[in-house]
């Protein structure tokens, strides 16, 4: 019992320590979000083949729901399957507050996320040339119509007058709304007038009112949306940080940390593939985990690139619930998979030490 009480006692005074690093980071990144991400999205919209370098390169800025976002717009087909595996791949998701509450050195962090965005990158283009190559692009079109019929949104009518006026921002509204369950993805309704010729020139005069009306709900709050945002996400973390603390606690104590280092140290493989596997769930534990880990030096770098490298919050969960193809989703799911281990494993071949 008194074991339990120390342990406890320390996990409790070790999240209290973080919380307001957390809340500091959240309120930065929700109030970049707020700002940038409407931008954000229309430049991976627009950016055609270099879809996959505008992903890797913005999917890794500190802001929430990006990979789910990405996971919407390519189950409408506005973005090709490449630009969301590079943004899965880059999508840094709680390594960043993690790292800040823990006050590591920005130059580990910023080595970690330079990584991911350069293997999301490489490859996300890889992927798009490969299928550019083998016919496997799609038609060219976007499927917003069929992706609302899909999600039993009730908008085909509203869509049918959106369309007649070069508008499509309803009916993505919607569907995005019920895929995430909570609005992180509404951001991919949009104006696809750069894919529908015959209405560009209508469609581009109301392009900024119809992005507006679209994100409102998510991205049209105030100061206190900001701040409460937060608040839910600090909590969020602090608990999953609480309670990775005292299990991992209590495991070490039982066991011994030399005896866990030891066996993490011996076995860098069997800890890659399963880090990596970790890092698929859906869930911002994952990557909290993984980066409370390497920070303790329980994790080394290569089962840490792994684990973060796959761990792209909830863009995969949002693709298998928005995307009609379960065989274009286990592929992606699969690729992203392969690619974390095998980062990983390189890093252990390497010897390389972050």
């Amino acid at each position: 019992m008194d074991l339990l009480v120390d342990v406890l006692k320390d996990s409790v005074h070790d999240t209290l320590n973080l919380i307001p690093f957390l809340l500091l980071t959240y309120l930065a990144m929700e109030a970049l979000e707020h700002a940038a991400s409407d931008k954000v999205r229309r430049i991976v919209e627009r950016t055609d083949h270099a879809g996959p370098i505008a992903g890797a390169l913005l999917g890794a800025l500190p802001q929430c729901g990006f990979s789910a976002m990405t996971a919407t717009l390519f189950a409408g087909r506005v973005v090709t399957a490449g630009t969301l595996v590079a943004v899965i791949l880059s999508t840094s998701d709680e390594l960043i507050p993690v790292f800040v509450a823990h006050q590591a050195a920005p130059s580990r962090m910023a080595a970690i996320i330079g990584i991911k965005v350069v293997f999301g990158l490489v490859v996300g283009l890889g992927l798009d040339a490969m299928l550019r190559a083998s016919n496997h692009t799609g038609d060219g079109h976007v499927h917003i119509h069929e992706l609302c019929e899909r999600e039993h949104c009730h908008c085909e009518d509203e869509c049918e007058e959106g369309l007649a006026d070069g508008e499509v921002a309803c009916c993505g509204r919607c569907c995005a709304h019920e895929a995430d369950g909570d609005g992180a993805a509404s951001a991919h309704a949009h104006n696809h007038a750069g894919h529908d010729h015959a209405g560009h020139e209508r469609a581009h005069g109301r392009d900024a009112h119809a992005h507006d009306h679209a994100g409102h709900h998510h991205h049209g709050r105030g100061v206190w949306g900001i701040v409460r945002c937060a608040l839910v996400h600090t909590v969020q973390v602090a608990a999953f940080i609480f309670i990775i603390t005292f299990v991992f606690g209590l495991i070490i104590e039982g066991v011994g940390e030399d005896a866990i280092g030891a066996a993490l140290a011996n076995h860098p493989v069997r800890a890659t593939f399963l880090s990596a596997l970790v890092g698929l769930i859906p869930n911002c534990g994952a990557s909290v985990a993984i980066s409370e880990l390497f920070l303790d030096g329980t994790l080394a770098t290569g089962p840490m690139l792994a684990g973060l490298l796959s761990s792209g919050g909830v863009g995969l969960l949002v693709l298998w619930r928005t995307n009609a193809s379960a065989r274009q989703n286990l592929l992606i799911t699969v690729l992203v998979y392969v690619t974390a281990v095998v980062a990983g494993l390189g890093a252990v071949a390497l010897g390389i030490l972050l």
